[in-house]
């Protein structure tokens, strides 16, 4: 009885020991910290320094943007050949639609290889994050392609920012620097002589925005036609009736289809193959490969010395002919002759009999298919202008 009494006193003894420990322990942590006293209304009127804690914030974090760099180029999916032309396509996220739509264009065309060179948010605003005048100089320098194709400017309506100063979007400075830039584009590759081939802006869902893509596109369009290059205009080409933007439109098959994504913005497959197929006719003024072209938009200095002269006001190898016959064709095949010999070409000879007299395009009586609309009422003899009375029966 007194040993198991021994054991229970022991046991009592321990646990004090540890209790008085906690205690200890508990006190010396609310001595570290401070203990939080009870605001008073003098405190909330006047305020109390002893509140106010000595927090350092975590010094902020300055991130410089990342610089974008050109995609690396895809292997194609069907082999080209070692010489194929190297057909370029550079600019913002459209450039990479526009890219994907070439590639299907001609995928079975061993002769020319498109390569993806789109950045997606780039432009001609933000050098710091893309500078696409650079990237011209450095691609020529390389000699990575043959034919330049561009299309860039959705990323563009942003204030520009140069010597401190900061110039909204489309005012009179900022449309000289924004011309600048795409001058300094376009001029590397023209004195490489390497054809350019520009693409302008569609219309936008959003009615400011679209105004202000078209204003950009115009000044694009400036700068391509003074630096010797091509430019594709195809506002026209995805609006309605009434000339307003239009998500659906005819396809390359002329059934109507969805041509815009929901952004209002970027082109769906069906878009972009309409946009490339409207580009490869001015890719065509350079690139001649494949042999599936037969027929050609008839030009009457086309093939001759002439046709290599400037004709102002367009001043590109390829831009819109001076005289250009819409809907006529002429066989490539035709031996086109020399523009002296449209100068000095004396009219068809044949009998007088075989002339054709205006004055009888102009008397042509009604009805003959010659008339046009204009001719004369036959004239009717007086004689028989009266019908011949009929004798009665008696």
């Amino acid at each position: 009885m007194l040993r198991r009494l021994f054991i229970v006193l022991f046991v009592g003894l321990f646990a004090l020991g540890e209790m008085s420990a906690s205690v200890v322990l508990a006190q010396d942590q609310s001595q570290q910290q401070p203990q939080k006293k009870r605001r008073t209304l003098f405190d909330m009127l006047f305020g109390n320094n002893d509140d106010q804690q000595d927090v350092t914030p975590p010094p902020a974090v300055v991130t410089k943007p990342k610089k974008a760099v050109l995609p690396v180029p895809s292997k194609p999916a069907i082999a080209k050949s070692a010489n194929a032309t190297r057909l370029a396509v550079f600019g913002d996220s459209l450039a990479v639609d526009l890219a994907a739509a070439l590639d299907r264009l001609y995928a079975d065309d061993p002769n020319i290889i498109v390569i993806n060179q789109g950045v997606g948010s780039s432009g001609f605003v933000r050098p710091d994050f893309f500078d696409w005048d650079k990237t011209a100089v450095d691609q020529v320098t390389k000699n990575s392609f043959d034919i330049a194709v561009m299309i860039a400017g959705i990323n563009d309506r942003q204030t520009i920012k140069i010597d401190g100063k900061s110039l909204k979007p489309l005012t009179q400075d900022w449309d000289d620097i924004y011309r600048s830039r795409a001058d300094g584009f376009v001029g590397p590759i023209h004195s490489a002589n390497k054809p350019l081939i520009w693409v302008g802006l569609p219309p936008m869902s959003t009615d400011d925005y679209s105004t202000a893509i078209g204003q950009i596109s115009a000044i694009q369009k400036l700068a391509a036609f003074s630096g010797g290059a091509e430019f594709v205009d195809i506002y026209d080409r995805f609006v309605d009736d009434n000339g307003a933007y239009s998500a659906y439109g005819p396809d390359l098959n002329g059934n109507r289809v969805k041509m815009r994504k929901d952004d209002g913005i970027h082109f769906t497959a069906a878009g972009a193959d309409k946009l490339a197929f409207y580009t490869s006719q001015s890719i065509k003024l350079y690139y001649h490969g494949g042999g599936s072209v037969g027929l050609d938009i008839a030009d009457a200095l086309a093939g001759t010395d002439a046709a290599l002269m400037v004709r102002p006001p367009y001043q590109g190898l390829g831009q819109i002919r001076l005289l250009e016959v819409a809907g006529a064709v002429i066989p490539l095949s035709q031996t086109p002759k020399r523009a002296t010999d449209l100068v000095t070409a004396t009219a068809p000879t044949g009998s007088d009999d075989a002339a054709f007299d205006v004055d009888q395009m102009i008397e042509a009586p009604q009805g003959r298919v010659d008339d046009f609309g204009v001719g004369k009422a036959p004239v009717v003899p007086a004689d028989e202008s009266k019908p011949t009375p009929v004798a009665s029966a008696k």
